[in-house]
């Protein structure tokens, strides 16, 4: 028989949340917030009520030594023994309901789940104002397990109520207290656990957490890092979730705030900036290690080294969740010419972004006026190739590896520097990126490197007054977009012309920033009817400097639709290699 990597344990509901509040077992959200509907809540305690199978729960070993003291918050005693890796949610609901505390929601709002109880019918139900309004029913089910409710004094409240309103017949009295003393007595249910060891790394159980559960929702290296931070700096975890939250919605008493428009982060968003700042590491494998205080060499767990780590992570965090470097990092953004997140196809290149940024300022000091050109290059060249697209992981650990002989803030510019200039080569202006441009993606990175161009080169919109900045402009709300794509050579015009490939109508060179007023205008007209029209209103000066920045051949519309397709390419690809120009220079 092979060498079980588990054991199986048996528990009472009421032994498994003694357990969760002593702190034996850690109930942090090692997958997500709490996502379950009240109703899946409902029905995991009519199960139980009929004496059904709810599955076993997945629980960790830490391999921490035993330490006797108060963590997080409430009455933990001390570092939890185990963690829970599948049935989270199950064992969240048991608990929430059971101790009438509430849950973190998705979106990191507290509530409580309140599921009521018919004992005349013996139903269960999600509690609501009409179930609270009717004595035939118990509204929460919570009442019953306070500490100071008997359930001969909990009956008889009951009996009360009910007798207010009508008659209650003897077998109908037996039969209620029957079914309420049965509801008491689901602290008795018994459940099954499953305790892997501490032997087994993070990656394995993860692997083993998959093959067991399909369903689940795959562990990743940040759900580990962040149970840790439940864990052992539980404040440490709710300052980075309610960033987050507050990060989402405009501050109502104009209070500083880190809402923007750029990025709505996640916590395992910002845990990374954090990493990257404090440990010089994009994977997160090696991180969790450290923080559980294992000696990489021995392979031994170190109190001492665990909180040297997280000692590590908690001034790496206070450097990213201040409020100062959160905004002025985004005016790097700015500088860049993306004028928000709507402009911005990945987030893990703001996210890295942030985290190279961080470095620059906090452990190269480069000059503040430096580090924001060098970094607004830097995202330009990050956000057009999707630098962090594929396997952003990998790719930040490469470049943090350049920075590991470098000791002064020249240096780090240099490093980035370098690495620009090796990709945006003059063969990547005028082979790469024109052929790149030959795509339908509705995000596109080279449409949105255009769009920055514009910004950059001051440019107007096509066909307008306005400034192309300020249209972009993501504080202006209305009805109707300021600015829209709009297909210089309409949809239905190229499908009336026998054109119906999509990578020819939908292609990034099809498409320019137009005012909406002109875009309804415009229709489904042919180029060559609308464009005289419009051109009337600009001086022959101004058309040339306008068909210029927005890559338009002299007389395009005339042009036959797949030739100006080839010609406006190279021709954008020309405008965005001119707005990065604008970038350098001050070098």
């Amino acid at each position: 028989m092979p060498d079980v990597v588990f054991k199986k344990v048996d528990y009472t509901l009421k032994k498994l949340v003694e357990d969760i509040d002593i702190g034996e077992i850690g109930l942090p959200d090692i997958q997500r917030p709490f996502v379950w509907p009240s109703s899946k809540v409902r029905d995991l305690f009519d199960s139980m009520y009929r004496g059904y199978p709810i599955g076993y729960f997945l629980f960790w070993e830490n391999g921490f030594p035993g330490e006797h003291k108060v963590i997080g918050t409430g009455q933990k005693q001390k570092a939890p023994r185990l963690l829970i890796v599948d049935g989270q949610q199950r064992l969240a609901s048991l608990y929430t309901v059971t101790k009438a505390v509430p849950i973190v929601s998705k979106d990191f709002r507290h509530a409580r789940i309140r599921i009521a109880f018919n004992p005349i019918e013996e139903r269960f139900e999600v509690t609501n104002p009409v179930i609270e309004s009717d004595v035939k029913w118990i509204s929460d089910i919570s009442e019953i397990w306070k500490p100071e409710m008997s359930s001969y004094t909990f009956i008889n409240k009951f009996f009360y109520r009910l007798g207010a309103n009508r008659e209650i017949a003897d077998e109908e009295r037996t039969k209620i207290a029957n079914s309420i003393t049965r509801l008491e007595k689901l602290l008795d249910y018994p459940l099954t656990a499953l305790e892997i060891s501490s032997s087994v790394d993070e990656d394995r159980v993860a692997e083993i957490f998959v093959r067991i559960n399909s369903k689940g929702t795959p562990l990743n290296q940040a759900d580990f890092i962040l149970t840790l931070m439940s864990v052992f700096w539980d404040d440490g975890r709710k300052q980075l979730e309610e960033f987050c939250r507050q990060a989402k919605k405009p501050p109502v008493d104009n209070r500083p705030s880190p809402y923007n428009h750029y990025l709505t982060p996640s916590p395992d968003q910002l845990l990374r900036p954090s990493v990257a700042l404090g440990f010089r590491r994009a994977r997160l494998e090696h991180v969790y290690s450290l923080l559980r205080g294992k000696d990489l060499q021995t392979q031994q767990f170190s109190v001492e080294q665990r909180e040297k780590q997280f000692d590590t992570l908690r001034e790496a965090q206070d450097c990213v969740l201040n409020l100062q470097n959160w905004h002025d990092f985004f005016k790097v953004l700015k500088r860049a010419g993306y004028q928000s997140g709507k402009l911005i196809s990945s987030e893990m290149a703001i996210v890295y972004t942030y985290a190279m940024w961080l470095i620059g300022k906090m452990d190269y000091c480069v000059d503040p006026y430096y580090l924001r050109e060098v970094m607004a290059r830097w995202f330009f060249m990050v956000a057009l190739t999707g630098r962090y697209t594929g396997s952003p992981e990998s790719r930040m650990e490469q470049d943090l590896a350049l920075l590991r002989a470098i000791d002064t803030a020249e240096g780090f510019v240099k490093v980035l520097d370098q690495q620009i200039n090796a990709i945006f080569t003059r063969d990547y202006w005028e082979v790469t990126l024109p052929n790149e441009l030959e795509t339908a993606a509705a995000r596109s990175t080279g449409q949105f490197a255009f769009y920055a161009a514009l910004c950059l080169l001051d440019a107007n919109v096509l066909y307008s007054k306005m400034k192309v900045s300020e249209l972009l402009d993501p504080t202006i709300k209305s009805k109707k977009k300021a600015l829209e794509r709009h297909h210089l050579f309409p949809r239905r015009y190229l499908q009336k012309i026998g054109i119906r490939e999509k990578r020819l109508i939908y292609q990034t060179a099809n498409y320019a920033l137009v005012e909406w007023r002109d875009n309804i205008a415009i229709s489904d007209k042919a180029p060559k009817d609308y464009v005289p029209q419009i051109e009337a209103r600009f001086t022959g000066e101004e058309l040339q400097k306008m068909y210029t920045l927005h890559a338009l051949p002299e007389r395009w519309y005339e042009m036959e639709h797949t030739t100006f397709l080839n010609e406006r390419r190279k021709l954008m690809a020309d405008i965005i290699r001119r707005g990065f120009m604008k970038l350098k220079e001050n070098i």
